[in-house]
């Protein structure tokens, strides 16, 4: 069968071929139209739009003017906001997206564990801040900065503060505190994706596992469990990466636009500050562009990595 398809493809160019290949599953192509075409749409487009305008200046009222480089130039040379944006993003992406995927994977590791009823409510309870719109402004009670925030109060009761901190307008407190609400709200999709995985390993592989020399539970979850779950693994890892660099707008909910000092300007920031406040669309489009190039790098890396998984 694999000959006789290396002869047809032979005998015909390959756009033929392809249209071909369509006219035999045109009901499957027929189906998955509608998902294309929006993704087109509202994806792809965007991405090559932003691409073009990054290369000009655009204020929504003029023409867009070309201007090559000097946007990109602008923002390495001349912009020390955008140096600040991209070291704290690239260290709270360090942070958080590892940290985020790491706790996904072993909350939902330790709750296969469980029995059907208790998985199910500790799924729930595991899942819930990541879909409570603003839960996360708990954090601001907790820390609130007078004297009747809940940590002030009780380090004055217990002696281990002398005055109320200002937790949220300190930027020696903010960083760890975002990074905290960060890694609190990130068991979300990805979360309920290991659970997934972890459902549909074959128990008969343990067995066979178990034969060929596998002793103990870490050894199952190296050589096995993880390995089977590769495609959760990834899309886990790349639902972390979007995570830990698109995460802006809680940051801006919690200490407020701009944070004290640019201790926690991220990338997001810069750019909803020139898109959304400046309306320098060019401009915003080439930090949008590079912020998209950063987060496809880590992606191949993390795909690297992910391939070495159970070898």
């Amino acid at each position: 069968m694999a000959k006789e398809k290396a002869v047809i493809r032979s005998d015909m160019s390959r756009f033929k071929w392809t249209l071909n290949e369509i006219r035999k599953n045109k009901v499957g192509y027929f189906m998955a139209a509608p998902f294309f075409i929006l993704f087109f749409i509202f994806t792809v487009l965007p991405v090559v739009l932003s691409f073009l305008l990054s290369f000009t200046t655009f204020d929504l009222l003029n023409w867009p003017k070309f201007v090559f480089m000097d946007n990109y130039i602008r923002l390495f040379l001349d912009d020390d906001i955008f140096i600040t944006a991209i070291l704290n993003t690239l260290k709270f992406a360090i942070i958080t997206g590892p940290g985020s995927y790491l706790l996904s994977m072993l909350f939902a590791w330790f709750i296969n564990e469980l029995r059907p009823k208790i998985r199910a409510v500790a799924t729930l309870l595991f899942y819930a801040p990541s879909i409570s719109g603003n839960i996360y402004m708990v954090w601001t009670f907790f820390f609130s900065s007078d004297q009747y925030g809940f940590v002030n109060a009780w380090g004055k009761k217990l002696g281990l503060l002398d005055e109320p901190v200002l937790w949220f307008q300190d930027e020696n407190y903010i960083f760890p505190l975002v990074v905290a609400v960060a890694l609190w709200t990130s068991l979300g999709t990805s979360f309920l994706t290991f659970i997934a995985g972890f459902q549909v390993v074959d128990k008969s592989l343990y067995e066979a596992g178990a034969v060929d020399g596998i002793k103990n539970r870490w050894q199952e979850l190296w050589y096995i469990t993880l390995p089977t779950m590769r495609p959760q693994m990834m899309l886990g890892a790349i639902l972390a990466i979007t995570g830990a660099f698109g995460f802006g707008g809680v940051i801006t909910a919690l200490v407020g636009f701009p944070s004290p000092n640019y201790c926690a300007h991220t990338i997001m920031h810069h750019l909803e500050d020139y898109g959304n406040q400046r309306f320098e669309m060019g401009y915003a489009s080439a930090i949008a562009t590079l912020l998209f190039f950063m987060m496809i790098g880590a992606n191949m890396l993390v795909t690297k990595m992910l391939r070495k998984v159970g070898t």
